[in-house]
């Protein structure tokens, strides 16, 4: 079911399903599984250029050698903005991946460094959210299923934790706290809905 949420189309599925990231068993296997890179928006493409000296130091040298050849992002097969990746192994460039196979962003980890410009690209922190532009040039926001997140699901139901509440920062983030406390309420009507 679709809701219609101040100017944005919000699948419930938001609102009912769980999430909470498992990073112990996934170690952040989002940033290096896929066909495609990151999804970028707006001015993103900018602020990873802007912000290169403070997450330059911690990329991987195959990262790093991937932004120089391919730039700070592409565009992929779909006409889409993304990140670019790592060739051979499908890697985002901005991946940094630890001795102990756990993977996190550079991008995050300088702007935790230096608190300035963008955290990390927007459809990476709203994961498993996806944001949809319709032809009429209405926003959705819809659910992601990736099997790669099962564990997530699976913790997020364990912990009685929803898509929404755990994404409440990047949420607020992007669309506004008014925004969020309109999910909010629209979840309870749908519970209510549900209890009766």
């Amino acid at each position: 079911m679709i809701l219609e949420i101040g100017n944005y189309l919000v699948s419930t599925e938001i609102l009912t399903e769980c999430f909470c990231c498992d990073y112990a068993k996934c170690q952040g296997c989002c940033c290096i599984i896929g066909d495609s890179g990151a999804p970028l928006e707006g001015t993103e493409k900018e602020s990873l250029e802007n912000q290169f000296e403070d997450y330059s130091p911690i990329l991987a040298p195959d990262g790093a050698s991937a932004i120089k050849a391919q730039g700070f992002s592409v565009v992929d097969i779909d006409g889409d903005t993304v990140t670019p990746l790592v060739k051979g192994d499908g890697r985002c460039a901005y991946s940094v991946t630890d001795k102990d196979g756990n993977t996190f962003c550079a991008v995050e980890k300088g702007f935790e460094r230096c608190r300035r410009g963008i955290r990390k690209p927007l459809s990476c922190w709203i994961f498993p959210i996806r944001i949809k532009q319709f032809s009429n040039g209405t926003q959705g926001l819809m659910l992601s299923r990736e099997h790669l997140c099962s564990d997530a699901f699976k913790k997020g139901k364990e912990e009685g934790i929803k898509v929404y509440e755990f994404l409440k920062e990047p949420i607020i983030h992007k669309f506004g706290r008014s925004f969020y406390e309109e999910l909010c309420l629209a979840a309870k009507l749908l519970e209510n809905e549900g209890d009766s």
